[in-house]
């Protein structure tokens, strides 16, 4: 589970509601039906016409991501692997590297390990698997597009919601009881596509950017190993290669955790 995102939901819902007491609204003025069909199907409208089905249809899957986080092979598990790999391909050759890449799961480290146990050059391995990082870089900046078209569009779409509030209001000019609650009620919908656009869609699309940079570094740095593996360089190199992939604090909170095991 994704604790971040939970926090800022629950976050920047409680500050809206809070904030609204405080300053003497009333926070149940909020559940305005008529505000969020126009601002969440709205939205939904707008992004149905900004993509097609096939972009869409990967939605799901980002709101999962976005809530319960991506699940990849840790810098440091990268490290080990291909340091491992090293000491056991100086005893048992290539075979070792291609008995490892049937039997990890990750298809990037299934695929850059069978490249380099197939004996391919340097230069090709490296043009397979860049290839590869930049495709999958592609899918994810499309994937973070679409939630940051919403944030585009909500916003928008509250200002629309409050016209037809306000057109509504000017019907009721001669009850000012009414005229009062149906200008209020106007600007919930412009709360709502500010609130959705800036504390929701914006912010979930940085977070899947976020969330694909990390997977792409990791990527890179499987690269970098394969590639060590390729070139014969000893386990010591690679680990003095790829630590550069690891933050120094990292690097160190593994070295403690490893001495403290011994």
């Amino acid at each position: 589970m994704e604790k971040s995102t939970l926090i800022g939901v629950f976050g920047g819902m409680a500050a809206v509601g809070v904030g609204m007491a405080l300053k003497g609204a009333d926070p149940s003025a909020l559940i305005n039906p008529a505000a969020f069909l126009i601002i969440i199907m709205g939205t939904i409208a707008a992004i149905f016409n900004a993509f097609t089905m096939e972009g869409l249809k990967k939605v799901p899957t980002l709101f999962k991501i976005i809530f319960c986080g991506r699940k990849f092979i840790s810098k440091q598990e990268v490290l080990e692997l291909f340091s491992s790999l090293a000491k056991a391909a100086k005893h048992e050759g290539v075979m070792a590297i291609e008995k490892k890449a049937n039997e990890v799961d990750d298809p990037f480290i299934k695929t850059s390990l069978s490249l380099v146990a197939d004996g391919f050059g340097a230069d090709f391995i490296y043009e397979t698997l860049e290839d590869e990082i930049k495709q999958m870089e592609e899918r994810h900046r499309s994937g973070a597009l679409i939630f940051a078209q919403c944030g585009m569009y909500a916003p928008t779409l509250g200002v629309l919601g409050a016209v037809i509030g306000l057109i509504a209001a000017l019907g009721n000019l001669s009850d000012i009881e009414k005229l009062g609650h149906s200008i209020a009620a106007a600007f919930v919908a412009t709360l709502l596509g500010i609130f959705t656009g800036y504390v929701l869609w914006h912010p979930f699309s940085n977070k899947l950017k976020q969330i694909s940079q990390e997977e792409v570094d990791v990527k890179k740095m499987i690269m970098e190993g394969a590639l060590a593996l390729q070139s014969g360089a000893s386990s010591m190199a690679i680990e003095a290669k790829l630590q550069a992939f690891i933050p120094p604090s990292e690097r160190q909170n593994a070295k403690t955790v490893e001495a403290e095991g011994k």
